[in-house]
Formats: structure tokens, sequence, C-alpha cells
């Protein structure tokens, strides 16, 4: 039986930003309905969702860059990626976690299962995908200037500076202080990251 939130939920792909939970919440209000949480990758209104009303959300979103979830593999893809990125860029600090215990406890389910599906669908495994964020994150840290590399790796819960910037050069190919230098426009959108 389908819970009472998931009749009300609408899963959203490309909300990777506050401003992107702005916009689903201002265009659903602007299509009559109400919403009652948004956050990254969700929307849960107060009225049932009807083929009628999916129709009008899915025709009122695609224009903005998002795209309505309907199948389950793809929607847990969506929840990982959406956890990550707020670990990663909103939950400043909290790094320190265990991936697969925090997946598991958020989204309800084995890890095992959750690694499978992520790495079938999209061609690299969880972990990856991680440090490509954890990467992005420190561009955009290292840009701003305003913090040390040892309170960058702090920050994004790697063990040193050093193993920072070992890891930091096999993605981007540069050592974070020639990032520093020359990366200040480098940065992918979060939602082109894989």
């Amino acid at each position: 039986m389908e819970s009472q939130r998931e009749k009300h939920t609408f899963y959203i792909k490309n909300m990777v930003c506050n401003r992107c939970i702005m916009a689903v919440e201002s265009t659903l209000r602007d299509i009559g309905l109400h919403p009652v949480k948004t956050g990254l990758g969700t929307a849960v209104i107060e009225e049932e969702v009807t083929a009628g009303i999916h129709d009008a959300v899915k025709k009122a979103l695609e224009p903005l860059g998002f795209e309505i979830i309907d199948d389950k593999k793809s929607r847990i893809i969506e929840q990982i990626k959406s956890e990550i990125i707020r670990l990663v860029h909103y939950d400043n600090g909290k790094m320190k976690v265990n991936i697969s215990g925090l997946l598991s406890s958020r989204l309800h389910k084995d890890y095992s299962m959750l690694s499978k599906i992520f790495s079938e669908s999209t061609g690299t495994t969880i972990e990856k995908y991680l440090i490509a964020q954890k990467i992005e994150k420190a561009k955009e840290l290292l840009a701003y200037g305003e913090l040390s590399l040892n309170e960058i790796a702090d920050r994004l819960g790697y063990s040193s500076a050093a193993y920072l910037s070992a890891q930091f050069k096999t993605v981007t190919g540069l050592t974070p202080s020639h990032f520093r230098e020359i990366g200040k426009n480098r940065r992918k959108p979060l939602d082109k990251i894989l």
C-alpha cells in the first residue's frame, strides 16, 4: 500500500540548490497547488497527485530544466545524489560521516542495494560521485580564497591536506594551489557532476 506521503510527493530531477527549491515552490503555487515541504529532489503538496496534477506540474517544471521522476529506480538515484549534494555543499563541516550508514538511514534501504542500483544506472560508484562533489566543493572554497588547504580538507572530511591535494590532482589534473591561481571560472554546475 502506498503511503500517504507518497501520494503527495513529486520526485524532481535537477534540484540541486536553494534557488531550485524556491523555483519549484513558486511554480507549484503559480499553478494553484500548496507545497507543504520542498527539499533537494522532492516536493510534497497538500493535494493528492492525480494524472491531471501530475501533467500540469510536469508541463510547468520542464521549461525550468526540472524533470518529474516517475520510476522507482530513478527516484533512488536522485535521492542518493540529493543526499550527497546536501552533505557536501550544505551541511558545512559535517563530512565526517559514514556515507553507507547515512544513505541507508536516510533512504531506508540496504547500502549494497543502493550501491548496485547507483552503479548500474550511472556508470560510476557512489564513492566516486561523493569524491566528485567534494572536489567541486573544494574548487569553490579555493576560488573564494578565504580558507587554507588544511581548513578545506578538514571541512570536507579529509584526513589531511596532502590527501585532499592528491585526490584533487587526480580528479582535476591540477594541484589545489595551481587551481586557486587559475580556477575561479572552472567549476561545473552541480547537476552536471558525475
